[in-house]
């Protein structure tokens, strides 16, 4: 059975002996090298199959015995491979095993179908179909030859199974009753299960039923006779392991299956790249939405930014109505900080880091929950009294937090708990799970008793775009651009959850003993007031009054334009022009880039600042020292901008 187990494998086999004489080999070995029937024989010696070969122009010319010495040698000291081109055009991969006890195995694979285009592979399968039908046919008339040479297989039997556990391959045989019947070392290794306890055990008891549930339905395909591949994953050693299985079908004269083997190889870093590849695609996916995205986003969240700074700083209306201005800027903003962390997350947006007080940072995060959670959920805070400083920006990291709150809030309905811990935290072992080194960190841990997560979704939580959550109720970019977040920061997270227990979100952040960056909301700053007359070319009719306004309350006299061809008309018309304002992406062909270079070029008196809702920066296109104004902008960034460039600036 052995014997004819290996004249299925498309795989030629040849084993000499320490005299190099054959001593084992199969069919395809013949095949493949064209070999006569007759040549191979026990004790043929290594230099007939070497001189024959040498006499179809498979080797050049030269000494036929130094040939042969050098193979040899080559094969005693260490397993070593190698492809040759036959005058065919055949390629061949010779892999040659030295044995413990002198002389050594090789396997002769045909890889030309490899090398060749997609096309030729139908035709491969179909040739190889043929040829399998073939050996079946050639297999039912070798058994009346078994009858001869069955003394010289019990004799070789001990070696061949020696060759077969040296293969790397994943061997065995099923038969009708789904017990196994032979497997090699290797089949047995890979279920951690002794050889000689797998040989009249069921499928299910050697494989498990995690795996031989995901099988079944291919067992029982395999026993009504059809060849199949199929793949399947298990745990083994603690981690998730993947393989790809061949079975082939042990068919008799009359139509009778009697059992299949089963051929197999490990997949799993094929797969760890597949999942790699559709990682990146995602990240693509979401720079892709982003870049369309920004621009007209912040277009809009400028004009809502600018109507509500504009009627706080008016003071229309009663106290009251101011009670509904400031959560509604603070909202604006919160959006403006979004784009910034869906830019970051996809590379197109550099972070923003300063040294940032953590205590301080999430007890501002802390006041603002309160006021945001539903009163059945009871929020806590566990905060040193020391300063917890951190390289980081700041905006991003709230904003990460206030996504923890809320996928807690979302894990409590019916209300719970909510607590926020932060502590410095020396990590030496636990550094692998935050994939950092070990040193000393700053740790956050946002804990609630939520409905947890099941280990499937907590192994996805990271994912781009997967969310547990209704349509419209969720993106599933939180966690994603959080994580994105801390590794660009030098940091790292864990998710920790149980269903119905909770679920605890820890990040880590390096320490930082930098002096934290100042608080700019309690520092008054006098605006500048200027007195140039400013264009403004903004071909947005709502964002244009927003803008126009802030130029005005800077004290710039304002003239507008919708679009570069007239701004350049206006220019040539009114030398007081001193400064033009114009947005970066426009219409009729003109952007702020191309209107830069004209009145550079004609008039390079005039100061020139762009603005932008997305700052794209395309390599080429852009000016290494060019300073875009991002929207929305306040009156003292705009201020800043104005007054401090010069000709040919910005």
């Amino acid at each position: 059975m052995l014997q004819a187990g290996l004249d299925l494998l498309d795989q030629g086999i040849t084993v000499f002996d320490a005299d190099h004489c054959l001593v084992g080999w199969n069919k395809a070995f013949l095949r493949l090298l064209d070999l006569p029937d007759e040549i191979a024989y026990l004790g043929a010696p290594l230099e007939s199959f070497v001189r024959y070969s040498a006499n179809q122009g498979d080797y050049g010319p030269g000494d036929i015995e130094g040939q042969v010495i050098e193979q040899v040698a080559a094969a005693s000291l260490a397993p070593h491979s190698c492809e040759r081109v036959r005058p065919n055009g055949q390629i061949l991969r010779l892999s040659t095993t030295p044995l413990s006890y002198g002389g050594f195995v090789t396997r002769y694979t045909d890889i030309t179908a490899e090398r060749r285009q997609n096309g030729e592979l139908e035709a491969h399968v179909l040739r190889r179909t043929a040829e399998l039908k073939n050996a079946n046919d050639k297999l039912a008339r070798a058994n009346d030859d078994n009858v001869q040479i069955a003394a010289a297989l019990r004799r070789s039997e001990a070696r061949l199974r020696l060759i077969n556990d040296n293969m790397p391959a994943l061997i065995g045989y099923v038969d009708k009753n789904e017990t196994y019947q032979y497997a090699n070392k290797g089949y047995s290794d890979w279920f951690d299960i002794p050889a000689d306890q797998v040989i009249g055990t069921s499928v299910s008891n050697v494989i498990g039923m995690e795996v031989y549930n995901q099988v079944k339905d291919h067992i029982r395909q395999a026993l009504g006779g059809k060849r199949l591949t199929y793949e399947y994953q298990m745990q083994r050693h603690g981690k998730t392991v993947f393989a790809r299985s061949t079975t082939v079908p042990e068919i008799t004269p009359e139509n009778e299956t009697l059992g299949f083997f089963v051929l197999s190889h490990e997949i799993t870093q094929q797969k760890q790249m597949q999942a790699a590849l559709v990682q990146a695609q995602k990240m693509e996916a979401i720079g892709q939405l982003t870049g369309g995205l920004a621009h007209d986003f912040n277009n809009l969240l400028t004009v809502i930014i600018g109507t509500l700074v504009g009627l706080r700083e008016k003071r229309v209306g009663a106290d009251e109505v101011h009670e509904y201005i400031e959560p509604a800027l603070q909202s604006a903003r919160r959006g403006v900080q979004l784009i910034k962390r869906l830019l970051t997350l996809s590379r197109q947006q550099a972070l923003e880091p300063v040294s940032v007080d953590i205590v301080r940072l999430i007890g501002e995060v802390s006041k603002l929950v309160r006021r945001s959670l539903p009163d059945s959920i009871a929020v806590s805070t566990d905060l040193p009294e020391a300063a917890i400083r951190c390289v980081v920006d700041p905006g991003q990291l709230e904003s990460a937090l206030l996504n923890f709150v809320l996928n807690a809030r979302d894990a409590m309905p019916d209300g719970g708990r909510l607590h926020i811990r932060a502590r410095t935290s020396e990590l030496c072992a636990e550094a692998g799970a935050f994939e950092v080194r070990p040193g000393l960190y700053a740790m956050i841990d946002v804990t609630d008793n939520g409905c947890g997560m099941d280990a499937a979704t907590l192994a996805r939580a990271h994912e781009p775009f997967f969310t547990t959550k209704r349509l419209g109720l969720g993106s599933g970019l939180g966690l994603s651009m959080a994580h994105g977040l801390l590794k660009q920061s030098g940091g790292g997270m864990t998710l920790r959850s149980r269903v119905n227990e909770g679920t605890t979100v820890s990040l880590v952040l390096p320490l930082n003993g930098g002096e934290v960056a100042p608080d700019e909301t309690q520092n008054e700053v006098v605006l500048p007031h200027g007195g140039e007359l400013v264009l403004l070319v903004e071909d947005d009719a709502l964002v244009r009054p927003i803008v126009r306004q802030q130029l005005i309350d800077l004290g710039f006299p304002v003239i507008e334009a919708e679009h570069g061809e007239q701004a350049l008309e206006m220019i040539a018309q009114i030398p007081d022009i001193a400064i033009v304002l114009s947005d970066v992406i426009m219409p009729d062909g003109m952007d702020g880039r191309r209107l830069r270079q004209k009145i550079a070029a004609g008039h390079p008196q005039v100061r020139v600042v762009l603005m932008s809702g997305y700052s794209e920066r395309l390599e080429g296109e852009w000016p290494a020292d060019l300073f875009v104004l991002a929207k929305p902008f306040t009156s003292e960034e705009l201020a800043h901008a104005l007054l401090l460039t010069e000709p040919g600036e910005r």
